[in-house]
């Protein structure tokens, strides 16, 4: 069987979870072609990332052949062109994208549903519940390809009205959430006949990387943090606990690793704290040299407001090292206070940094031990080749029903039964508590 994948960017650096899982698919008898919105912005470092470019189709590579799709379709299935627009229209509504964007998301639909229906594929899995999922949403209706799609989170839980997260879920095939967490949110903004369709799926970690020996570890106080440097990532808050140790850990080391757009602002704020000398902002990092910089480390440490279930937390263990993170969203689920890290209340200076001192302190022994917990976690639950067999289940499955099927039940052109919160007593919510999700 062969199955479209779709991503806004993909490859990227941030998204090499997304190429282990398509590898372990392939691995597994599963045919995966590559699709991808856009190139990656930063420039690829990795040479398994430059070699899966040059396996990847981008969808925006050319005004022209977007029109051609698009004319293509209105003229052999007008029906159901037509339905889709009114669609994107809708859609638009919905969140403030505008209706421009929503007619980009359109004409990338025609060109995705054009090449798979040349290609025999009649499956799109999306990974992200954002543009790329909107984007398979419209290719099932232009082409009549069914979908899925993977929520990570923190983005679809933030804005899921504005995302039409319900009506995305309501036409797909299955959705995927990547922990616990993920699902209950995934639950909370949909249909509750829908719920058959939700399952776990995580994020899983190379069997190599488990199976590599753990480096030893360094006999210099260090830190390290991995992340795109964005503003649900905390990291101002990281500086400052440790601005407020570093009179009792004067020879402390902090790397940051990872880019992004608060990056001028945050070298800005180490200059103001007076921690030039202790942090390294290593910039975009290869996957060996992220592995380098964990291994370079005695703990990770993770700051961040918002998030899914990192997979950098999974490295972490698996390579040796207990972490401390926020305890937010999916990372409760991985990490366990006091057993393979520490977990503190999100945006506390003062329990980030009582926890970082902790870990200062700890001897080797026990560190040793806390990350061997870890390890134990990730190959009990996140293996990249049995979270793998579980996607290629579901794709076999064909879980839920037909696009056709959803169409007779539920009636795509009701506007207010679409993309308004499902009215369960246990779900419905009122739409100005959505920044509190």
């Amino acid at each position: 069987m062969t199955t479209a994948y779709l991503v806004n960017q993909y490859p990227s650096v941030s998204h090499t979870f997304i190429r282990r899982e398509i590898e372990a698919l392939e691995r597994g008898g599963v045919s995966v072609r590559r699709f991808t919105i856009r190139r990656s912005r930063t420039p690829l470092i990795d040479p398994a990332d430059i070699r899966e470019a040059a396996a990847t189709t981008c969808l925006l590579n050319g005004a022209l052949t977007l029109c051609v799709s698009v004319i293509r379709s209105a003229l052999l299935h007008p029906l159901r062109f037509i339905s889709a627009l009114a669609l994107a229209a809708k859609l638009s509504r919905a969140g403030g994208a505008g209706l421009l964007r929503h007619l980009i998301y359109l004409a990338e639909a025609a060109l995705l549903a054009r090449l798979c229906n040349r290609d025999g594929i009649s499956h799109v899995h999306a990974h992200f519940g954002t543009n790329p999922a909107a984007v398979a949403l419209l290719c099932s209706h232009l082409g009549g390809i069914q979908y899925s799609f993977t929520a990570h989170g923190p983005e679809e839980f933030d804005q899921p009205l504005g995302l039409a997260l319900r009506r995305k879920i309501q036409g797909a095939r299955f959705v995927i959430a990547i922990s616990e967490f993920g699902r209950s949110q995934l639950l909370r903004w949909c249909r509750p006949d829908d719920w058959h369709k939700i399952h776990i799926v995580r994020c899983g970690v190379d069997a190599s990387l488990l199976n590599a020996p753990a480096a030893p570890l360094p006999v210099y106080p260090s830190l390290v943090c991995v992340g795109r440097l964005c503003e649900q990532k905390g990291h101002a808050i990281l500086l400052e606990a440790l601005a407020s140790l570093h009179h009792r850990f004067p020879d402390v080391r902090l790397t940051l690793v990872g880019d992004g757009p608060l990056r001028t602002i945050l070298e800005g704020r180490v200059r103001e704290l007076g921690l030039e000398g202790c942090v390294l902002l290593a910039g975009s990092c290869g996957g060996e040299q992220v592995r380098h910089h964990i291994q370079a480390s005695r703990v990770m440490v993770l700051s961040s407001f918002a998030e899914g279930l990192p997979v950098v937390l999974m490295e972490a263990f698996a390579l040796g090292r207990p972490v401390i993170s926020a305890c937010v969203a999916g990372i409760p689920e991985l990490v366990e206070a006091g057993k393979n890290g520490w977990l503190v209340p999100a945006g506390s200076v003062e329990k980030l940094a009582e926890a970082m001192a902790e870990a200062l302190i700890c001897g080797d022994e026990q560190l040793r031990r806390m990350a061997d917990h870890g390890r134990a976690a990730v190959e009990a639950r996140h293996d990249a080749m049995i979270e793998a067999k579980k996607i290629a289940t579901l794709f076999r499955a064909g879980v839920g029903a037909s696009v056709t099927e959803k169409e007779d039940a539920h009636g795509y052109d009701d506007e207010a039964n679409d993309l308004e919160p499902a009215m369960c007593p246990s779900l419905a919510v009122e739409s100005s508590n959505v920044a509190t999700l």
